[in-house]
């Protein structure tokens, strides 16, 4: 398989990470009101830990990652080969002790992603993928498992998003009008519920987000057979300004993606 050994380096770094991290959660001490700003010193020690791994192994490959870390600050951040890493994707999860949280590892060639790992720490999973090889599921202690993206429509549609606050109806359930909702803070993690057939459909509607809250789960929901673009249907583009998206996301199961976006350009 193409890129085997990309992928087999990046799963590693995931898994030293989500040992790292488990540590680190077990001792934490919950911050009940986190902000969606929120920081620790777990993402700062999960990065160092991956870029470290990482550079070690491909010294000649850009490091594109959320923290800034002095010891990685001085590495191109973008060209032909970059590898793009969020530490803790979900870090209110992290914060408030939900387990909602992952660790995001993606390579990108040319701009486009060629490896993807969400690493689920508390839920001790992995679901990965390398472009052309399918994207697999992992669970620590069983044997991995080929995952496929769902076959439901409208009328059973599972939606993935973050948790709501009591009263609010966001934009993609208001649009999507789905039979069930999943909730979770981790974009990755979303992404990968998407690729594994959990969930239908999940749309970012924030007016920015980054490289790195996307490109790993981009990847898995590709390789599992669905569809991911921005909200006008067009292919997500990287390494732009500030590694900013600016246009939406939407990963759906493919068969209901067209209608889906339909329906979010309705409900603005």
């Amino acid at each position: 398989m193409k890129y085997a050994a990309e992928l087999t380096h990046a799963r590693e770094a995931a898994r030293l990470a989500s040992e790292y991290l488990r540590r680190e959660y077990a001792s934490f001490a919950a911050v009940a009101d986190a902000p969606v700003t929120i920081s620790t010193h777990a993402d700062r020690g999960s990065q160092e830990l991956i870029l470290a791994f990482l550079r070690d192994r491909y010294p000649g490959h850009a490091l594109c990652a959320e923290e800034s870390t002095p010891a990685f600050d001085a590495v191109p951040k973008s060209g032909p080969r970059a590898w793009v890493v969020d530490p803790i994707d979900g870090t209110r999860g992290f914060a408030k002790k939900t387990g909602q949280f992952s660790v995001m590892i993606a390579l990108l060639i040319d701009g486009a992603p060629v490896v993807g790992v969400v690493a689920e720490p508390a839920q001790n999973r992995y679901t990965f993928a390398a472009l052309g090889g399918g994207c697999w599921a992992h669970l620590e202690g069983a044997e991995p498992a080929r995952c496929a993206v769902s076959a439901r429509g409208f009328g059973e549609l599972v939606l993935v998003q973050s948790p709501a606050k009591t009263g609010m109806s966001p934009r993609p359930f208001r649009a999507l009008a789905p039979a069930r909702v999943l909730e979770t803070y981790s974009g990755g993690v979303k992404l990968a519920a998407v690729a594994r057939g959990d969930a239908d459909a999940y749309a970012n509607v924030y007016d920015a987000f980054c490289d790195w809250d996307i490109a790993a789960g981009h990847l898995l929901v590709t390789e599992a057979g669905g569809t991911v673009t921005d909200l006008a249907g067009a292919p997500i583009a990287y390494q732009g300004p500030e590694f900013k998206q600016t246009r939406g996301l939407l990963a759906t199961n493919g068969p209901i993606h067209a209608d889906a976006l339909a329906r979010l350009a309705a409900h603005q």
